[in-house]
């Protein structure tokens, strides 16, 4: 006897379930989704690689923000020609003569300094005079860190790797929908509309991961990079451009991964296998496991596990609160239904 409802028609099934395809089709389909998705990455990686100035210079704008909790100081650079000095924080007592008011000087401001002459003892002698006040382009952060390249070939490397990272996102919409279309046909509608919302908190809580950490913590983490060498003695302000990028990247991308660890938790409490009093129980154990996934996700030092561990906590508390308040939802409906 078939287990079919005799009143809703076979091909109503088969679309509801999802085509039958044989082992062969289904390789058939992964292929053509592979190799589109590798096209689409090729085209991206030629047309990165044409701008790969403009993507190093995303990748660099976290180290114009190196001060970005520090208040800022009055501070001025010279520069004789090409040559600079500074920058110097701006006092009364160290630059008297300076023409301007010292509360009304910008911040990080860099002044041109041009060849004068002074009367000194009777005698012409060469002086430096200031030039007038900079224009508001001119502000710089008062942190400079240099990237190098220290190898005649790694200018090369440093310029394919921002490009196949830059390919990778560009073309992610592609190969994304390639390999979706290859996924969804074997789901039927009621798993696809489950799946969709699932999908679209995944991207969101993505973004948000790379958002905050390319805004906030990054900036933050390479500071306390800079501090820290230091404090050693060493010089902390160059760098290897090929290390930084590997660092930057994947430190957005742990920081993109982990922020999709509320989305494991809830989808655990969905199913039933935990509820929001284990969540609660579990606290100390995701404080260790946030650490964990901080040298796994990212790099395994202190000061990118504490950015990545303290967020991932605090979305891990976000999601007890979420799972209380499905219970709660729960036993209401129940009452109601009994009522």
């Amino acid at each position: 006897m078939s287990d079919t409802d005799p009143a809703t028609p076979p091909d109503s099934v088969a679309h509801e379930a999802g085509a039958t395809k044989s082992f062969w089709e289904h390789l058939s389909d992964l292929r053509t989704a592979v190799v589109r998705s590798a096209i689409a990455i090729g085209i991206a990686l030629v047309l990165c690689l044409l701008l790969v100035n403009k993507l190093m210079l995303v990748l660099e704008y976290p180290l114009q923000r190196l001060d970005l909790l520090e208040k800022p100081k009055p501070t001025v650079a010279f520069k004789v020609g090409e040559q600079r000095f500074g920058p110097y924080i701006v006092t009364r007592d160290q630059f008297p003569g300076l023409p301007l008011d010292i509360d009304g000087i910008p911040p990080h401001a860099v002044y041109q300094t041009g060849i004068g002459t002074a009367t000194i003892g009777g005698e012409q002698v060469l002086t430096l005079k200031l030039l007038p006040p900079p224009q508001p382009a001119a502000v710089e952060s008062s942190l400079q860190v240099r990237l190098l390249n220290l190898s005649p070939q790694e200018g090369f490397m440093v310029a394919f790797r921002v490009a196949l990272y830059g390919a990778l996102i560009v073309s992610s919409p592609f190969w994304i929908g390639y390999l979706l279309g290859f996924i969804l046909p074997a789901l039927n509608r009621r798993e696809r509309q489950a799946i969709f919302p699932w999908m679209a908190w995944g991207a969101f809580l993505f973004l948000l991961g790379v958002g905050a950490t390319y805004f906030f913590l990054l900036p933050l983490a390479l500071r306390a990079a800079v501090m820290y060498s230091e404090w050693f003695g060493f010089v902390g302000t160059e760098w290897r451009a090929e290390e930084y990028i590997g660092f930057t990247c994947k430190f957005l991308l742990g920081m993109g991964i982990g922020f999709q660890f509320p989305l494991v938790v809830l989808f655990l409490v969905k199913i039933g296998v935990l509820t929001h009093r284990d969540l609660a129980k579990y606290r100390r154990h995701v404080i260790v496991l946030s650490f964990v996934l901080g040298a796994v996700l990212t790099t395994p030092e202190v000061i990118t596990q504490v950015a990545m561990a303290v967020p991932l906590y605090l979305l891990y508390e976000i999601s007890i609160w979420i799972a209380w308040y499905w219970d709660w939802k729960k036993r209401r409906a129940e009452r109601v239904g009994k009522g």
